[in-house]
């Protein structure tokens, strides 16, 4: 047993780094850092040293590869001493290679093989650190806290490593230990990567050289924002409150009275990761039905909750074997705001509408366009991209397919890629990469376009109904075969039930929100001097096996019954008149 007062077993930070620590806060602030490492440029020298020396002769390596034409044959080998090298220069270098393993549109294939591996396959620190860890911010040994406690971790990450524990209640449990004297080595690694973007920015792109610097900041908030185990249990319980009500969707529960900054006690997850399809298929999970689970809560996350997780790799993501999907690792999150998720909303109408552009205007909305960008040019562009879209599988429509396409768009159009969309991209293309290993041929808008048809058809919001209206109109006129579209797409998920949607169309339309909607549908039913019987029969033969008389007067007297009967009687006559006056006309 580790004795922790010995000081042959301390972890504890050299003077430079206790002189750090005493002086920093426990965030990221560029201009904090910048302050204090021009004043130790002998410090940052040294290392910079390294890390130009590391990737300065791994980039020379390329360049006489491709000179001499071998670099087919010595790919594998320098795709695996790339990985060597960012795994030696610490945690973040290890980070930014994570961060280009979700990138395939940038990254050679047997590259992005070996930086996949920099997710959960890393070296461990001592156990005996571990445990002084646990001892420095508890003042209680791991017995003393658990009544087991694993010799030795089940799993390494750039930024701490897992043991498998036991609490004195009984409940199984892991334990996630941070690695030591995080926050000055990527505090330092920090500044010098910022000081670098800085230099090389304009000797790239131009699109990516700009916000370069940005993109090294957006990384540094988020990077503080993960080594914080206190705002990584805060996360998961804010997670586990979104999905509550939806059981199939299991997030770790989080033991408050063994965690602290440095230390995450949660739920021990019984289960195997989505990648290791032998174990699912073995468990006789349907890789399907998995899929399905993670492209709708990503979906739910972004356009209904706006909390997303974003970083789910394969280690991070787990099959339970009642059939479950199970989330872990919540250290990197983001929100978005109403008017975003709003607007992703839009994107994902206009796409199905095929309104390009409107989807360019949205790009503006994004922030990926500037507000003076004239979106005309673009749209034909827009369209040859997204052209093959509708309809497309996993392996034919992927974000690689498209951001092949978007980089010639991209260097004739003025388009910058927002930080905070980084982090979206990163979590898209990663469960779109989920997707294609555990089935190839699985249709993604197939799951996508049910979501987004039931969440416009229950419209729950006003910002959702507006959007319904959008779908359903399009210059002036009542687009009868979007509507159709929608009950079709929405019935294709076997959870869509009409008649609760029903109620609620009944409840909007009499309400004085739905006032124009009722003015519309009844200008549609008599559109060109005719009632328009064939198109309301085509809608009747699609939904009439789902309207069971007797549950379709119970939802309609639930919307009634919530509004006086003074208001409902006055609706009646004033609609009534319309359409006597419209078919008068």
């Amino acid at each position: 047993m580790t004795d922790f007062t010995n000081p042959e077993n301390s972890f504890e930070c050299d003077s430079f780094e206790r002189d750090f620590n005493a002086y920093s806060k426990q965030q990221y602030d560029w201009r904090e850092i910048a302050r204090y490492y021009r004043k130790r440029p002998l410090t940052v020298l040294w290392r910079a040293l390294t890390v130009a020396w590391m990737l300065g002769s791994f980039a020379i390596a390329l360049v006489l590869d491709h000179l001499f034409g071998r670099s087919e044959a010595t790919q594998n080998r320098r795709a695996a001493r790339l990985r060597q090298i960012l795994t030696h220069l610490g945690p973040t270098f290890i980070k930014v290679g994570q961060a280009l393993s979700t990138r395939p549109d940038l990254i050679k294939p047997r590259f992005l093989d070996e930086l996949i591996k920099l997710q959960d396959q890393l070296p461990p620190f001592s156990s005996d650190v571990a445990r002084q860890i646990i001892y420095s911010d508890f003042e209680r040994t791991p017995e003393e806290m658990y009544s087991f406690f694993a010799a030795e971790p089940v799993a390494a990450a750039s930024l701490g490593q897992v043991y498998k524990a036991r609490l004195y209640t009984g409940e199984e449990v892991a334990v996630k230990v941070q690695r030591p004297n995080l926050v000055p080595v990527i505090r330092r690694d920090l500044y010098i990567l910022r000081w670098a973007a800085g230099w090389i920015a304009p000797f790239l792109p131009l699109n990516l050289g700009h916000d370069l610097r940005l993109i090294v900041d957006e990384f540094g908030s988020k990077l503080f924002e993960e080594i914080d185990y206190l705002n990584e249990g805060r996360n998961a319980e804010k997670f586990a409150a979104n999905f509550q009500d939806e059981p199939l969707v299991k997030v770790p529960s989080i033991y408050w009275r063994y965690c602290s900054t440095h230390v995450l006690t949660m739920e021990w997850i019984h289960g195997f990761k989505l990648t290791d399809t032998d174990k699912v298929k073995a468990a006789g999970l349907a890789t399907n039905d998995l899929v399905e689970i993670g492209v709708s809560s990503g979906l739910r996350q972004l356009l209904e909750f706006g909390f997303f997780h974003a970083d789910p790799h394969p280690g991070n993501l787990f099959a339970t074997p009642d059939g479950r999907m199970a989330y872990i690792d919540f250290g990197m999150t983001d929100q978005l705001d109403q008017h975003t998720k709003e607007t992703l909303v839009d994107s994902v109408v206009h796409l199905i509408n095929r309104d390009y552009v409107d989807l360019a205007n949205d790009f503006v909305k994004l922030g990926f366009l500037m507000p003076d960008v004239d979106v005309r040019p673009l749209v034909p562009a827009l369209e040859a991209v997204f052209q093959d879209a509708i309809g497309a599988s996993v392996g034919n429509f992927n974000f690689k397919s498209v951001t092949d396409k978007f980089s010639e768009v991209m260097y004739e159009y003025p388009f910058r890629v927002p930080a905070k969309f980084a982090l979206i991209i990163r979590s898209l293309v990663t469960q779109e990469g989920l997707a294609l290993s555990l089935d190839p041929n699985f249709k993604i808008l197939e799951v996508a376009y049910p979501y987004v048809a039931r969440r416009l058809l229950t419209a729950e919001t006003p910002a959702l109904r507006r959007r319904l209206i959008e779908v359903l109109f399009k210059d002036g006129k009542f687009q009868w075969q979007r509507l159709e579209n929608l009950l079709l797409i929405a019935r294709s998920d076997q959870s869509f039930d009409i008649i609760p949607t029903a109620g609620l169309g009944i409840q909007f339309l009499m309400t004085e929100e739905g006032q124009y909607l009722r003015k519309q549908i009844l200008l549609a039913l008599t559109e060109d001097n005719r009632l328009h019987t064939e198109e309301v029969q085509r809608l009747w033969a699609l939904v009439k096996d789902d309207l069971q008389p007797n549950r379709l007067i119970e939802a309609a007297w639930s919307a009634i019954t919530d509004f006086s009967r003074e208001r409902a009687v006055a609706l009646v006559p004033t609609e009534l008149a319309g359409a006597l006056q419209l078919t008068n006309q």
